[in-house]
């Protein structure tokens, strides 16, 4: 598995896990962002942050910290 950091421009990928304890990931799953999720990847910001995401059929910006916290496969 890889993290959504590590995916390319334009790949639809499924969200396997997410790491991270407490608030952080209670605000990444109320994005939108859970298990077993489709999530598009639209664009990456030219310095990497943010990284711009299709998710249930809206347009999501997310920081690479979190990112790295969300394994796709």
């Amino acid at each position: 598995m890889k993290t959504l950091r590590e995916a390319k421009v334009g790949e639809t990928l499924t969200v396997k896990a997410i790491g991270g304890e407490g608030a952080l990931k209670r605000r990444i799953m109320d994005m939108g962002i859970t298990k077993n999720t489709v999530v598009h990847v639209r664009k990456v910001a030219p310095l990497g942050d943010p990284v711009e995401l299709t998710v249930r059929g809206f347009e999501l910006s997310i920081r690479r910290q979190d990112a790295e916290l969300v394994m796709v496969e």
